[in-house]
């Protein structure tokens, strides 16, 4: 069976930094980015280990702002 890699994108101009997406997400790789603020005055959410990202979407499905995007693919 094919394992599933995924490919996370943030619209940082987008988060408000409500850290739903790091709360659902099973491999634990979704963080808040505390060195950086978007323009709305928030730190953004990112991922800091893409290699481990399991292509699930539970970020981008959680996301009230639809900010975050996940392309899947399967090796």
């Amino acid at each position: 069976m094919a394992k599933a890699k995924g490919r996370v994108t943030f619209d940082e101009g987008r988060c408000k930094g409500c850290e739903l997406c790091t709360r659902v997400c099973p491999v634990k790789i979704v963080v808040m980015d505390t060195k950086r603020i978007n323009s709305k005055g928030y730190h953004p959410a990112a991922v800091m280990e893409i290699d481990k990202c399991i292509g699930c979407a539970n970020c981008a499905v959680m996301c009230p702002d639809t900010a975050i995007r996940v392309e899947q693919e399967f090796i």
